[in-house]
């Protein structure tokens, strides 16, 4: 993927299948694909407390 004017679907899904909770942003001009922004996210479940017992 050295050129994004050449980026082809499969590429796109592989991109894309690449982020578990995220983003995936593309800007066009001129009906061209000319950037790629990926943003990821990381989620952590809340952990319980463990109750102190007196």
């Amino acid at each position: 993927m050295d050129d994004l004017g050449n980026l082809k679907f499969e590429d796109i899904l592989k991109f894309i299948k690449g982020v578990d909770y995220g983003e995936v942003v593309f800007t066009i001009h001129d009906s061209q694909i000319v950037q790629v922004e990926k943003r990821e996210k990381k989620r952590f479940r809340p952990q319980k407390r463990l109750q102190e017992q007196s």
